[in-house]
């Protein structure tokens, strides 16, 4: 018997949502809470890992979303992040799960998805240095925790604490979708630059928005000396 690490209820390991979510050997989460996670597979945009099958045809061109074509056609931002790839849907599930983890403090839920991300994405990060984005130091104090630094650490790889935030934003999530992507001034800066020169960075988060966070760090990686900047996300 075993207690899912969400709603902490009972359950027994032998159900077979286990091998669905790749979690067979030790299932961390109950069938019920399993079942409302959505993964993300099958026909996906090529640069963000977008679900082609969430929204209208007439917001995709080929392989990409219309939102990584706006990205790529901006001179500042083309080619700054090579591709991003995410385990679920930001469904209302999964919502509730990261503002139980952010904004209730339960940080062994993200133990949850360690085996799932390890298996999804193993191919992506194997040759590349992780690098979890960074709260400020006002957040973190706030937290206790960086809920991308857990993530990261469940991955079974080195992972390189080299990016810090040099502005206190407000939270993301009460940002309008605009006011994301108008941010003024980058808020990263590279600690150990050395450390990165001519390497593979994947940077990892919690959730994929529109993108501007990620393309921000990694911008200021490229310009410190980084080969490639990709990143990966629990949800997008």
């Amino acid at each position: 018997m075993s207690y899912c690490y969400y709603c902490h209820q009972a359950y027994s390991e032998t159900w077979s949502w286990a091998l669905f979510l790749g979690l067979a050997n030790f299932p961390l989460l109950c069938q019920t809470c399993a079942g409302k996670l959505q993964l993300i597979k099958g026909d996906i945009c090529r640069m963000c890992g977008r679900l082609f099958s969430l929204f209208p045809e007439q917001y995709r061109q080929g392989d990409f979303c219309n939102d990584c074509i706006r990205w790529e056609q901006d001179e500042e931002w083309k080619g700054i992040l090579q591709q991003n790839r995410s385990l679920y849907v930001y469904n209302d599930f999964l919502k509730e799960v990261i503002a139980k983890l952010k904004y209730r403090g339960d940080a062994e839920v993200m133990k949850a998805f360690h085996s799932v991300a390890r298996s999804s994405f193993k191919s992506i990060y194997k040759n590349a240095v992780l690098v979890p984005i960074p709260l400020s130091d006002e957040r973190h104090y706030e937290r206790g925790f960086n809920q991308a630094e857990l993530l990261a650490l469940g991955l079974g790889r080195p992972v390189e604490l080299l990016l810090k935030r040099t502005v206190h934003e407000e939270k993301q999530s009460k940002k309008t979708r605009r006011e994301r992507m108008e941010r003024k001034g980058n808020p990263f800066e590279v600690m150990n630059p050395s450390n990165i020169v001519k390497e593979n960075i994947v940077l990892i988060d919690d959730v994929y928005t529109t993108g501007s966070t990620l393309r921000s760090a990694a911008k200021v990686l490229l310009d410190t000396g980084a080969k490639t900047v990709s990143s990966l996300t629990l949800g997008r």
